[in-house]
């Protein structure tokens, strides 16, 4: 097992009507004004900002509004983000949405704490926040932890690029979880949402680390119980059980618990960036569905005792003694089935990506062919490059 820091300081508000109480948990940070950071139009047809509004009004806490956030988060809405709190006077970000309304505003709260720098400097890791204001998120949708994660994904729509820093400084002060609040998430995103989360501590399974049993098996529950929920909210919208799980493993999958004691990389969500950086319509939970199965293909052979864990502890699978490869491809295969079965693509040419930008894809995520993405089998330009040509058609040949 690996030396390593965990660090959750988030304080979390779990379960029914938990939103009602914003104002009193927002008021014992006494800012002076919050601005309230949302997506589209769901959070005021739902009724849930005004009910925010009202809590933070019973408390005479000030507050402005800034909304527009789209599903991969964009600079040019941070930057005026940036600016706007600077007018206002803002001390205090509320967020209240999904994982990117969360990373929205976290790069907005650090873009006014640090006004001398450019944001997008933190994400290309030219500058490090030295300080950030208070912030607190309310959920609406259970995906992509971003709740409790230290990291901050954006999108630069200019240049096509879409990438994440972190710091301890992005996680938030505290999160309101009620499963309610995602009843009315659609069937599709409900399945991207499940696909995010599990796959968030899938890749962490898969990082280099030995003897690490305690974090498999909490890794191991938080994969299954995400599945289990998911196929169940996607039955009943309006299973409240199965929500709460969902919401639940959100955060655990994504706030360190399940990489402790082994090397850390989200490979596949490194691949899936620049798939929706350059497009961006592409949900990110079926980018990764689309790309993991590639993935796993190409990689397992470099270490197959855990593979064959993953196998035995995930889908049950007896083991192919002679002919181990066999089990190991045969759960590779469940989970595929797994994603078709909740309409998950599971190719990039499902997704409108076109063969020619494969190329493109790989040097973008490959930093100009100088890095290589870790892993029992690291990943340099060329394997990047083969990865997503198997992808495209989800062919392992």
């Amino acid at each position: 097992m690996k030396n390593f820091v965990y660090e959750t300081p988030t304080k979390v508000y779990f379960g029914k009507g938990e939103e009602l109480n914003v104002g009193k948990i927002v008021a014992g940070f006494a800012p002076k004004k919050v601005l309230l950071h949302y997506g589209g139009a769901s959070a005021k047809r739902s009724g849930l900002l005004d009910r925010i509004k009202n809590a933070l009004d019973a408390e005479q806490i000030a507050y402005v509004e800034l909304g527009g956030v789209v599903a991969n988060p964009e600079l040019s809405l941070v930057r005026e983000g940036v600016a706007f709190g600077l007018k206002e006077g803002v001390d205090f970000v509320l967020a209240i949405g999904g994982g990117s309304v969360m990373d929205s505003a976290k790069d907005i709260a650090n873009g006014i704490a640090n006004p001398e720098v450019d944001v997008w400097d933190f994400t290309l890791g030219k500058a490090t926040p030295a300080r950030t204001l208070k912030k607190g998120a309310v959920l609406t949708l259970a995906a992509a932890g971003s709740e409790m994660s230290s990291s901050c994904v954006i999108t630069n729509s200019e240049t096509g690029e879409k990438r994440g820093y972190g710091s301890s400084l992005n996680r938030f002060d505290f999160a309101i979880e009620n499963p309610e609040l995602s009843y009315t998430v659609d069937a599709y995103q409900t399945a991207c949402g499940a696909v995010d989360i599990a796959m968030h501590t899938i890749e962490r399974y898969f990082c280099p680390g030995e003897d690490t049993y305690l974090t498999d098996g909490i890794a191991e529950a938080v994969i299954r119980s995400t599945m289990k929920a998911g196929n169940a909210c996607l039955k009943d919208p309006y299973d409240y059980e199965a929500r709460a799980n969902m919401m639940w493993a959100s955060s655990l999958a994504h706030n360190g618990l399940t990489q402790c004691g082994r090397e850390f990389q989200l490979v596949v969500h490194q691949l899936e960036h620049e798939v929706s950086g350059m497009y961006p319509k592409v949900a990110h939970g079926a980018g990764l569905a689309a790309l993991w199965c590639s993935w796993a293909r190409y990689v397992y052979s470099a270490n197959i005792s855990r593979w064959l864990q993953f196998a035995q502890n995930i889908w049950n699978l007896d083991i192919d003694f002679e002919h181990p490869e066999k089990t190991v491809e045969k759960a590779i295969d469940c989970q595929e089935n797994y994603y078709k079965s909740i309409g998950m693509p599971t190719s990039l040419a499902e997704l409108g990506v076109k063969e020619t930008d494969l190329e493109k894809l790989a040097y973008l995520c490959s930093r100009g062919k100088s890095r290589s993405l870790i892993g029992y089998k690291p990943l340099a330009y060329e394997d990047i490059l083969t990865v997503f040509q198997m992808a495209y058609k989800n062919s392992n040949k």
